[in-house]
């Protein structure tokens, strides 16, 4: 059964960081990435993507410099680390997974989601 399991949300300061990780099974993925919800939106927004060997990385310019996209392949799972973080990044953060290489923020692109975890940024 394909699963993507996500975790490492929770509550924090203006200013703090989180770590996101995203754990796959059931098989393994080239492109993967993370989405977000904020509070009041129907649709979800880029935030980041890397390539099966991470030679391609793609950010969403409201992230870019703060936050940092990686994996291990070992161990099938992918991170982003955040840094910086602000309260406009409140949001239902989800893992998502394509089999194509390519990195694209189209979220239509990618058919497989994790649960989601919740990410508070207070001021």
């Amino acid at each position: 059964q394909v699963q993507l399991v996500e975790s490492g949300g929770g509550l924090v300061q203006a200013g703090g960081s989180l770590r996101l990780s995203c754990a796959a099974s059931g098989r393994t993925f080239s492109a993967m990435g993370w989405f977000r919800q904020a509070p009041g939106k129907a649709e979800r927004d880029f935030v980041a993507a890397i390539s099966w060997s991470g030679d391609i990385i793609n950010y969403a310019a409201s992230v870019k410099g703060r936050f940092t996209i990686s994996r291990d392949n070992a161990k099938n799972t992918v991170y982003l680390q955040m840094n910086s973080l602000k309260p406009e990044d409140t949001a239902v953060y989800y893992c998502a997974a394509r089999r194509d290489y390519t990195p694209t923020a189209g979220e239509s692109n990618y058919s497989y989601w994790g649960q989601g975890t919740q990410v508070t940024v207070s001021s």
